[in-house]
């Protein structure tokens, strides 16, 4: 009798023993692979800004603009989806957008003009939304906390091979046939990983009583924050760090190779390959530091001025050798971005950690789709009269770090032991 129940029991939840024997490295090397693919499509557009001006006659704004689309949706939805994390689970949610992302690609090869090009990138950067969040919510449930920093780092490592991706390789399949078979490719790679996460991936049961909040007290509950005295100063340097490689590796890095230094298209995907191999080294050695509160942000402050003088000098440059040069380096400067969250979730009590992680990451992208705007907008003016375009760009960027690094210097520190305040 026994042996038959516990038979009949074993038979009865063979699927979960299933799902269970799939190691979780298994599980979280697929949540990485949705995030390598967020950091591809968020970037491609500066391999596909010199065909598309070509095909749909589209201005610098107008690239910068299709370029921002994704970062404009990306950041929008940031927070309701960490509530959908919250409710369903990393595997339910992260599969849901991708499939967004995996339509929005495939729609864009087939886009007859820009405005609908710039559609898809919505539904991409909406399916994108939860990449990386959710790998770190995955890791917060199924891992002990002391493993947290090294996993999450790993994860952020792993996410820029979707950056080498959108260097050469993505080049070359423009080369040889167009930007739209790029995003086919892309999209073929995306239902891949959605498929391996469909298969590998497993939420784990809710705790009895844990208590989940809706969509309306999430957003209501991320106010008390905005009231902190040191939240303007993180999030105005947060609008910009990110955003400034961000614009410059996926935006006008290529275009100014090509047209200031005349290098073919695949020549300009080995720099952008280059700079994004740095930023696989960059997080690693910021993350070796252990400053303190006090010292991570002088690090921080120290770290944002180089990019700023880095893009100074691409502003006025006139060599292909510095240019490759500061491109690469910014590449490796990327990792100071880990002291920034490492900033943040030192700045805030613990029981609104995620909150503050969600709102700091819609400042990051909402910033790189103002930056994006900004810079097109610049570039377009600047090439009226008969100004280098990028240069105008960059003079941008720096003005913006300026003013990020500004607030974050001066505008009130938190407080409590370890802190050291400006003000």
């Amino acid at each position: 009798m026994d042996r038959d129940r516990s038979a009949a029991l074993s038979r009865t939840r063979s699927p979960i023993k299933a799902r269970r024997r799939i190691p979780l490295w298994a599980m979280l090397a697929a949540l990485a692979g949705v995030a390598a693919m967020s950091q591809a499509f968020r970037t491609v557009a500066t391999v596909f800004a010199g065909a598309l001006r070509h095909d749909f006659g589209a201005s610098a704004q107008e690239i910068g603009l299709f370029a921002g689309a994704f970062h404009l949706s990306f950041a929008t939805a940031q927070i309701p989806t960490g509530v959908a994390l919250d409710l369903f689970g990393p595997r339910r949610t992260i599969c849901a957008a991708f499939l967004f992302a995996c339509l929005g690609s495939a729609g864009a090869a087939f886009a007859p003009n820009l405005p609908v090009l710039a559609a898809c990138q919505v539904l991409i950067g909406i399916g994108c939304a939860p990449a990386f969040l959710g790998a770190i919510v995955f890791i917060t449930n199924r891992y002990p906390a002391s493993r947290f920093a090294a996993l999450s780092g790993l994860v952020l490592s792993l996410s820029g091979i979707g950056m080498l991706m959108t260097g050469t390789p993505l080049a070359f399949v423009v080369e040889q046939g167009s930007w739209r078979m790029g995003f086919l490719a892309l999209a073929g790679v995306s239902a891949v990983i959605l498929v391996a996460n469909l298969a590998l991936v497993s939420d784990e049961a809710p705790q009895p009583g844990r208590r989940r909040a809706g969509l309306a007290e999430a957003f209501a509950e991320v106010w008390p924050l905005l009231s902190e005295r040191h939240t303007a100063g993180i999030l105005l340097l947060g609008g910009v760090g990110y955003a400034a490689f961000l614009t410059l590796r996926g935006l006008w890095a290529v275009p100014m190779l090509m047209e200031r230094h005349g290098f073919g298209l695949v020549a300009s995907g080995d720099v952008m390959l280059a700079a994004s191999l740095a930023a696989l080294l960059g997080p690693p050695a910021f993350g070796l530091l252990k400053p303190g509160n006090r010292g991570r942000r002088w690090w921080i402050i120290a770290s944002a001025l180089c990019y700023a003088a880095a893009f100074a000098v691409l502003a006025g440059s006139a060599s292909a050798i510095v240019d490759v040069t500061l491109i690469v380096l910014l590449g490796f400067l990327t990792g100071y971005f880990i002291l920034q969250y490492a900033d943040v979730r030192a700045a805030y009590a613990e029981e609104v950690a995620g909150r503050a992680f969600a709102l700091f990451n819609t400042a990051v992208f909402l910033g790189v789709a103002l930056m994006q705007g900004l810079t097109g907008l610049a570039s377009s003016l600047a090439a009226a009269r008969g100004i280098d375009p990028t240069a105008a760009a960059f003079t941008v960027i720096v003005l913006l770090l300026l003013v990020g690094i500004a607030g974050f210097a001066w505008l009130p520190w938190p407080r409590g032991p370890g802190w050291g305040a400006i003000k």
